[in-house]
């Protein structure tokens, strides 16, 4: 490559100028790759602890909804009184340019949709902890969404680094490398050939005299 690259001082100042930036990018992907993993790890111990939550509150909620089966007989038609969840609401927030997902599930106190007297606790205790399952899962999915995002995001800037410092780099520095030698030759080239020319006209001089 730098073979091709005609040795002036024009090209050795684009050359050095691309140096330059080729470093200022991989100093900038660089940062930016260790702001995303560690914001990528804060979300991994979230969404461990919410699975091991959820997968608990799951367990009882089921536990309880057997319970009030047993006891009420098939829920059903209680359940149909549950409404239909339509207030989920879906934000997003910037992490160094990549669009992390906030979920908002509006998180106030669940309303018992059903009357109380042809029900029991059985069945308050199920639907209650199928409510706060409804609000783990919204939380679980922000979360294992924004990971998804983030792991992408940084394979990507990965591998724009990688290619800053492998290739980039060593090109535009091997260019100015080659230029710098190329001209620093051509300048001892000129003052040898200006020295024997001095000494020729030295010569030329004495012999006239």
């Amino acid at each position: 490559m730098a073979e091709q690259i005609f040795p002036t001082k024009g090209n050795l100042i684009k050359a050095k100028k691309n140096l330059a930036l080729s470093k200022l990018g991989y100093e900038l992907m660089d940062r930016k790759r260790n702001i995303l993993i560690r914001e990528l790890m804060q979300l991994v111990d979230s969404a461990n602890e919410i699975r091991g939550s959820i997968e608990q509150t799951y367990l009882e909620a089921y536990d309880a909804l057997q319970e009030a089966n047993i006891t009420l007989g098939v829920v059903e038609k209680f359940a149909s009184a549950v409404p239909v969840e339509n207030s989920l609401c879906v934000k997003y927030r910037s992490v160094m340019g990549v669009e992390i997902p906030m979920v908002d599930i509006g998180k106030g106190i669940p309303v018992v949709p059903y009357g109380f007297y042809e029900t029991n606790s059985e069945l308050d205790k199920a639907y209650m902890l199928f409510s706060k399952v409804k609000f783990m899962t919204a939380s679980l999915a922000e979360v294992e969404n924004s990971i998804y995002r983030l792991a992408a995001a940084i394979k990507k800037t990965q591998k724009r680094a990688n290619a800053l410092k492998n290739i980039l780099i060593p090109k535009f520095a091997g260019i100015s490398k080659f230029i710098t030698d190329s001209l620093e030759e051509k300048e001892r080239e000129e003052f040898s050939r200006l020295k024997v020319i001095k000494r020729q006209k030295a010569v030329k001089a004495y012999r006239k005299k």
